[in-house]
């Protein structure tokens, strides 16, 4: 797409969220309440309890290994191929397109940057908590493990947790974290449950992931989904810094302080539907050179009052007036050169012929 069909949409979605945003009346923006509390708490001590079973070699290890051993890809083969396309629901590149592209329509919509921003602070959230306890604890994936019923720790691997199921649990639960409806929000919640369920134990089944890495997973993409809220004065700053932003860059383009090469890509963007303008005291308002305006055909000759009854008036669609039927030449003119029929019969010297047959 070329840059000159780029900047005219672009402006329209900046135009656009220079309106004061829509929100439902009956949706609020969630907050830390004390059943959300009392969850994080729980989901923060399982977390923490599934990090201790793996680091002291307990029961979830042994698990682990029986399960690796058990190969369920080769217990259930027919169902190889439907779950290599299912585990792309987990990967982080793909899911986040496909939600930000929903996310951007519901900016433009709402006419607030917000669901964006929220996308963005979560996936940031979840990037650094996730990747910070791969990379120190550095566990093997079954296909590399190296010593039977061992963690697998410390030796420079980045299994775990499962980043696949953290990211499934995050990228589609902030789909119910933003929804405009409390039943919109249930629906969506079970949705992305069961999305972010299946794409951890599609993991296990292709034999990519431990138990444990599934289970450290969930509980990390629910533990920044449970969090978002204390994000929502951070979230609210952003949006006004954008906008702040945008507002210097238009007064330095106003002023002239931007070189000429940018000036033709920042006023789109700054601009308000196409209502502002640059303002070069100076540089006086010059008129375009374009062609030449094509002149206005002249008018047509009047009339007389008769050619134009009150009754039917006729419809101007070009410069010649259009007749009405009653003026029009008739079909066949007076001085014809074709004789009559009777005439051309006796010129034949014959008679015509009945009208039936004999």
């Amino acid at each position: 797409m070329r840059t000159d069909q780029i900047l005219p949409r672009l402006e329209r979605v900046f135009a656009r969220l220079d309106r004061e945003p829509e929100r439902p009346a009956h949706l609020q923006t969630p907050r830390m309440s004390r059943h959300r509390v009392v969850l994080l708490g729980a989901t923060l001590a399982f977390y923490l309890a599934i990090v201790v079973a793996v680091l002291t070699t307990s029961w979830l290890v042994r698990l682990d290994w029986q399960v690796m051993f058990f190969r369920p890809y080769e217990q259930w083969p027919q169902l190889h191929a439907f779950l290599d396309y299912l585990v792309v629901l987990g990967q982080r590149g793909p899911t986040a397109v496909m939600v930000a592209a929903w996310l951007g329509w519901r900016s433009w919509r709402q006419h607030t940057l917000r669901p964006l921003i929220t996308l963005g602070v979560a996936l940031l959230l979840l990037n650094i908590t996730v990747g910070a306890v791969k990379l120190g604890l550095g566990r093997l994936g079954p296909h590399y493990a190296t010593q039977i019923g061992s963690a697998e720790l410390f030796a420079g691997g980045d299994i775990f947790p499962s980043g696949h199921t953290a990211n499934a649990v995050v990228t589609w639960g902030i789909l119910a974290y933003l929804a405009s409806t409390v039943v919109t929000r249930r629906v969506l919640s079970v949705v992305s449950a069961v999305v972010s369920l299946s794409v951890g134990a599609t993991t296990v089944y292709l034999g990519t992931h431990w138990v444990s890495d599934v289970l450290l997973g969930w509980s990390a993409g629910l533990l920044v989904l449970l969090a978002l809220p204390w994000c929502e004065p951070l979230i609210a700053q952003v949006e006004a810094y954008v906008f702040e932003v945008r507002a210097r860059l238009r007064s330095l383009v106003e002023a002239g302080q931007v070189p000429e090469a940018l000036t033709g890509l920042l006023v789109p963007l700054l601009s308000a539907g196409g209502k502002w303008h640059l303002r070069r005291a100076a540089e006086p308002a010059a008129e375009p050179a374009g062609p030449a305006q094509p002149q206005e055909p002249a008018a047509a000759p009047a009339l007389p009052a008769a050619h134009h009854p009150a009754a039917r008036p006729a419809v101007h669609l070009s410069a010649r007036p259009h007749l009405i039927r009653s003026e029009r030449t008739p079909a066949t003119p007076a001085g014809s050169r074709r004789p009559a029929h009777s005439e051309r019969a006796a010129s034949r010297g014959t008679a015509a012929r009945p009208a039936t047959g004999g």
